[in-house]
C-alpha cells in the first residue's frame, strides 16, 4: 500500500528572496509567499512609462514635493502573516516620508504606485496588488492601460481603493497626491 503525503506548501521569505543569484536576469515580485517571476515588458510599457516618469518627475523638481522611483525597485510591504515584494512600474514617496527609502529597496507603502497592464499581469494588477496597496495605504493609485489609451486613478478611503477618475485620450489627468500636477493624455498614448 501506498500512502501518499502532502507536499507541505513552503512560503518563501524576504531572505529567501534577497539571496537569489545576482546573476540571475529577471525580475520577480514575492506576492504571498510565492516567488513570481515578472515578465520583461513590452517597448509599447516601456514608452508610456517613460513618458509618465517624465511628467511626474519634471513636477516634483518643480515642486520638491518627494522622489520618484521605476522599476526595477523593491517595495517591501511588511504585515501581520509576512511581508510582499513589489515591482511597480513607477512610484512616488513625498517629502515627508523619505525615510522609508533604504539603500536596497523601499521598506513601507510608496504615497502613489502606478502600475502599467500586460497581458500576464493585469488581472494580479488589478486585484491582488490593488487590495495589497490598499492594506499597507498606498493613497492614490493608478492603473494605465495601454490598450484601452486609459488611466484609471483610485483614491484610498475607509473601504479601500474607490475609482476617482478613469481618464482617457482627451482628457487631462489631475492627480489628488500631487496636487497640482496635470498630464494629458495625448503625451502619454
Amino acid at each position: 500500500m501506498t500512502v501518499t503525503v502532502p507536499k507541505p506548501k513552503i512560503k518563501y521569505t524576504y531572505e529567501d528572496y534577497k539571496s537569489l543569484p545576482v546573476w540571475e536576469n529577471k525580475q520577480y515580485e514575492l506576492l504571498d509567499g510565492d516567488l513570481i517571476m515578472v515578465p520583461a515588458p513590452s517597448t509599447y510599457h516601456q514608452k508610456i512609462s517613460g513618458q509618465i516618469y517624465f511628467f511626474i518627475k519634471l513636477f516634483i523638481e518643480k515642486t520638491g514635493s518627494g522622489v520618484i522611483f521605476y522599476s526595477p525597485i523593491d517595495v517591501v510591504l511588511e504585515g501581520e502573516e509576512g511581508c510582499d515584494v513589489v515591482q511597480p512600474d513607477i512610484i512616488f514617496i513625498s517629502k515627508d516620508r523619505l525615510d522609508i527609502i533604504k539603500e536596497e529597496e523601499i521598506r513601507g507603502a510608496p504615497d502613489l504606485v502606478i502600475e502599467i497592464l500586460s497581458p500576464a499581469t493585469e488581472k494580479k494588477d488589478r486585484f491582488y496588488k490593488k487590495s495589497l496597496y490598499a492594506r499597507h495605504v498606498v493613497r492614490e493609485y493608478w492603473i494605465v492601460d495601454p490598450d484601452k489609451k486609459t488611466i484609471e486613478l483610485y483614491t484610498l478611503t475607509e473601504e479601500g481603493f474607490k475609482l476617482h477618475h478613469e481618464y482617457t485620450v482627451g482628457d487631462i489627468l489631475r492627480s489628488i497626491v500631487l496636487e497640482g500636477l496635470e498630464i494629458d493624455l495625448k503625451d502619454i498614448f
